[in-house]
């Protein structure tokens, strides 16, 4: 099952992406349950994260995404968006989170818009209508 919704912030916009339960059905049924989700965005390398209210352990978890992956990271309970390499990369071409993600989407287009968001800068994730 796929979901549309849109990432929205000041210095974005609104962004499309999806949903997914094809990896981790359970917590993709949490969060959607959870939207609208407002957030304040942390950074690390080239990703965003920002706490959001679920709290899930790892399910069918990853060590190394892909660009515009959409994940749960659950030390954090927070959402995570990634487009490039992190500090836990151990090649410029790997994105590895802090430690394994539960991926629940991607971004729709190019991810690297993400690159504009600033440290505490209200995210808003939000069903597409």
């Amino acid at each position: 099952m796929k979901v549309r919704i849109r990432i929205k912030s000041k210095s974005i916009g609104v962004v499309p992406a999806e949903f997914t339960d094809e990896f981790s059905p359970k917590t993709f049924n949490e969060i959607l349950k959870a939207l609208p989700i407002e957030g304040v965005a942390s950074l690390w390398g080239s990703e965003i994260y920002f706490p959001i209210p679920v709290n899930l352990p790892e399910e069918n978890p990853f060590e190394i995404v892909e660009k515009g992956v959409i994940a749960y990271w659950p030390p954090g309970n927070s959402l995570c968006i990634f487009w490039g390499p992190t500090p836990a990369s151990r090649r410029k071409d790997e994105i590895r989170p802090a430690s394994p993600v539960n991926v629940v989407g991607r971004v729709i287009g190019d991810p690297e818009v993400f690159t504009n968001v600033r440290y505490k800068e209200k995210i808003v994730v939000e069903r597409e209508d």
